[in-house]
């Protein structure tokens, strides 16, 4: 009996992880939209890597990941959560994603180009692994979230579009 109610204990807390993987990730989208043009400034300063492209892209803004951080330290606390652990998800999850533009400027994909896996595993795994100690993660859980993460982000992002939360369809 102990073991089952554990095991629910963690699914909840998976759940909460998800979405706030969705609010750390979302964040930046949001700001974008709403602010518009302003406080865009590249995290890269618009400077190019030795290869002749930029370093991560003019799309990866303070902007975002001050909102990133922000949205997620706010709506941490109504999930029963601390507001720091809202932080750390959202700023491993915003160094996830500057490396996976890191890694697609590399590859020589455009800026908001799609590339499935790269887009999303980064900023849905470094979170869970920074916060696998402190809130006692499994690897079942950090593999089964990440892959929730995984699905949900592409299986919603057409609706996202629809909705113009976001520019592209993917």
């Amino acid at each position: 009996m102990p073991a089952k109610r554990a095991r629910t204990v963690n699914l909840l807390l998976d759940i909460k992880l998800l979405i706030l993987l969705f609010v750390a990730n979302g964040a930046p989208v949001i700001a974008k939209d709403i602010l518009r043009g302003r406080f865009q400034h590249p995290v890269d300063g618009g400077r190019e890597f030795f290869d002749g492209r930029p370093v991560f892209g003019h799309s990866k803004t303070m902007r975002g990941i001050f909102f990133s951080l922000l949205a997620t330290a706010i709506v941490t606390p109504l999930m029963g959560l601390n507001w720091a652990v809202g932080a750390l998800v959202a700023g491993a999850a915003m160094v996830g994603d500057l490396l996976s533009s890191f890694l697609k400027r590399r590859l020589k994909f455009q800026t908001s180009s799609r590339a499935v896996g790269i887009d999303q595993l980064p900023e849905a795994i470094f979170p869970l692994l920074v916060c696998m100690k402190l809130l006692a993660l499994s690897w079942v859980d950090v593999g089964a979230v990440a892959v929730a993460f995984l699905a949900a982000e592409l299986s919603f992002s057409g609706l996202l579009y629809k909705w113009h939360i976001r520019d592209r369809p993917y």
